[in-house]
């Protein structure tokens, strides 16, 4: 039983979670969608595209529900103004983050600034009901009630009735049951999942408001709802317990069993249907037939209330028929049991007092980061964790304990900031000693390379280069080579010049030369255009590099200036960001502890309730078992003859 227990808690927490989530998706994505609307009116699937890149990096961590790394991006991205063409969209993306941690006021700002200029009514209003449905959730029910305030027109089809049954819930909660019944009427005619709970509140209203028949007859047809999901059986089982207990305090015991039969016996309201159907059968004078309801019920988990009624409900059955020994015995049991209880109960609460269940709780169901879809998976390892089933349950604690881990998630964020900054100073330390180190042998080496004499130098080459090609002379582009040929035949020229040849052999020796020269002369010319270009193209690749050269120098000298600035503002930075986290620590430090101590109290306020309750019950136990005694000392008492 405690297992089926564990396992249906889990799942009411999962659903709760999702559908917080689902509100922040809704409102955010609503007012989103109508900047999508505003800017593409022709094509508004489509014709949105992200272009700020920053901005897409919030979105997509939003979509991966890394809310606070969504929001910590979007914030820096907004301060240095890198989403410029998605202002109002990230301001609305924030608004909707801004829910996500209950800041109500700040989200509500937002969306008065811009919902009311600037989004078309329609999707206002959508924003405004998704707005007021998480303030209910989070048990603001004045903001809640503000905030459909704002809801100029009607929503769309499948949001009326959402609406209305979200206003019915507020009447309700303020004890106007009358006007609660009105809201949820119209509502519980609509189609769609939410008009099936408009329809079993507005039967609690009719009910509650002194109509009992129309509201059970409206709770009469959820009863028997062909039910396909585990979510609308748990609705139905709901809805006849209620219907049962109703036909009780209208003392219609018989119609109250035809009720309480339909409901599942391993379902949530099981006990509290066994219960009720045994004081049916009570109430008709059956107490035998009571008895096979309580015995069932007896024998589950002591954590529930109504398992600890059993075992007191049970002896009285068996002394309505006379069963006095046997009922004796059921009231030790029972008294057994409320003290063991008991013991359980300090020994719960000791381990709450000491921490364990908040520490269990995060450890068993760890998170990346704060988000809504985080939800208790594993329930904590203490003693007796059954005896938190309620109070884990319950909005209020669900909601202390997210703040209280959202609290330690921020806390563990700026211990790796304090680490972080330590680590960015030494790097800052390091990068500005290597600075002062590097920087002067830098300037040694360029001072080594003479950039104004290379300067000089690419001067006289274009020089030659110019005369070179107006005077189209191949030779100032020869090869070495070509040139060494020339020098020979130069030579050559010479030596014929002076040669005691004969004068036929000398002539033959000028025309070859000439010949050969003729040649030479022929190939430099060919050559000439495409060594003009390579020579061009050599000469200006030599200019932009010693122009980088002057403008790394420059840049050089200019860091030289101001880097050490650069390196003293970053350092005045970190020192400022360093007080900022260490003025944070404790503030979040204690406001932890604080929290802390509120869910521990807020557990151990039931469980102390249980106790309280546990000492009602062995009281009337033994009240009940002095009863009996009582009656059986007055049977046995001998009855004496009046004297002659």
């Amino acid at each position: 039983m405690g297992a089926r227990l564990s396992l249906r808690l889990v799942t009411t927490l999962r659903c709760a979670a999702r559908r917080h989530a689902g509100a922040l998706f809704a409102v955010t994505l609503a007012c989103m969608a109508g900047r999508v609307q505003a800017d593409n009116p022709g094509n508004p699937a489509n014709g949105h595209v992200v272009r700020d890149p920053y901005f897409g990096v919030s979105v997509y961590d939003f979509f991966q529900e890394r809310y606070f790394s969504s929001l910590t991006e979007l914030l820096v991205s907004e301060h240095f103004g890198r989403v410029s063409h998605h202002a109002d969209e990230a301001q609305v993306l924030r608004a909707g983050l801004y829910l996500s941690y209950g800041l109500h006021r700040e989200a509500a700002q937002i969306f008065t600034r811009l919902l009311e200029t600037t989004t078309s009514a329609t999707v206002r209003d959508r924003a405004w009901f998704y707005l007021a449905k998480i303030r209910y959730q989070r048990n603001l029910l004045p903001q809640a009630q503000e905030a459909l305030g704002h809801i100029q027109g009607p929503l769309a089809p499948e949001l009326e009735a959402a609406r209305a049954l979200l206003q019915g819930n507020l009447l309700m909660a303020r004890g106007d049951y009358a006007g609660a019944a009105a809201a949820l009427k119209k509502a519980s005619t609509m189609a769609g999942n939410e008009a099936l709970y408009a329809r079993y509140n507005l039967g609690v209203a009719l009910i509650k408001n002194g109509d009992v028949p129309r509201g059970s007859e409206l709770l009469d047809e959820i009863g028997v709802i062909a039910a396909d999901t585990e979510e609308y059986r748990s609705l139905r089982d709901k809805a006849d317990v209620a219907l049962g207990f109703a036909a009780l305090q209208s003392k219609d015991p018989e119609r109250a069993k035809v009720y309480l039969a339909r409901v599942r016996l391993n379902s949530m309201m099981a006990n509290k249907a066994l219960l009720a159907f045994g004081w049916a059968d009570d109430a008709l004078h059956r107490p035998k037939d009571a008895m096979v309801a309580w015995t069932e019920l007896a024998g589950r988990d002591t954590a529930d209330a109504a398992v600890l009624e059993a075992k007191l409900a049970l002896p009285y059955a068996l002394a309505q028929i006379g069963s006095n020994g046997l009922a004796l015995e059921e009231y030790g049991k029972a008294i057994a049991a409320f003290e063991q209880e008991g013991v359980n109960l300090d020994e719960s609460i000791a381990a709450i007092r000491s921490g364990r269940l908040l520490l269990d709780l995060l450890e068993r169901n760890p998170g990346e980061e704060m988000g809504w879809f985080w939800n208790i998976e594993q329930l904590p390892r203490i003693p007796h964790p059954a005896h938190l089933a309620p109070v884990l349950a319950e909005n209020a604690f669900q909601e202390a304990f997210k703040n209280y881990r959202d609290l330690q998630f921020l806390s563990e964020n700026l211990r790796q900031w304090e680490t972080q900054l330590g680590v960015l100073g030494d790097m800052l330390n390091n990068r500005r000693m290597a600075f002062a180190e590097r920087l002067p042998k830098v300037r040694a080496a360029e001072r080594t390379l003479r950039v104004d004499e290379l300067e000089a130098r690419r001067n006289a080459l274009a020089a030659e280069f110019d005369r070179a090609q107006r005077q189209a002379d191949g030779r100032d582009l020869a090869d070495p080579h070509e040139m060494d040929l020339a020098a020979r035949l130069d030579r050559i020229q010479e030596l014929l010049a002076t040669s005691a040849l004969e004068p036929e052999a000398q002539a033959a020796a000028r025309e070859r030369a000439r010949r050969v020269g003729g040649a030479l002369s022929w190939q430099l010319a060919q050559e000439m255009p495409a060594r003009l270009w390579e020579a061009r193209k050599q000469l200006q690749h030599l200019s932009e590099e010693l122009s980088r050269a002057h403008a790394l120098d420059a840049q050089l000298a200019r860091a030289q200036q101001e880097e050490p600035q650069r390196f003293a503002a970053l350092a005045t930075r970190l020192e400022a960001l360093q007080k900022r986290v260490y003025d944070m620590q404790p503030r979040v430090a204690r406001v932890l502890a604080e929290q802390k101590t509120a869910v521990q109290e807020m557990a151990v306020a039931e469980l102390q309730d249980q106790k309280e309750r546990l000492r009602n019950y062995t009281n009337q136990a033994r009240f009940a078992v002095a009863q009996i005694y009582d009656r059986a000392s007055q049977q046995q008492e001998p009855t004496h003859a009046p004297a002659q």
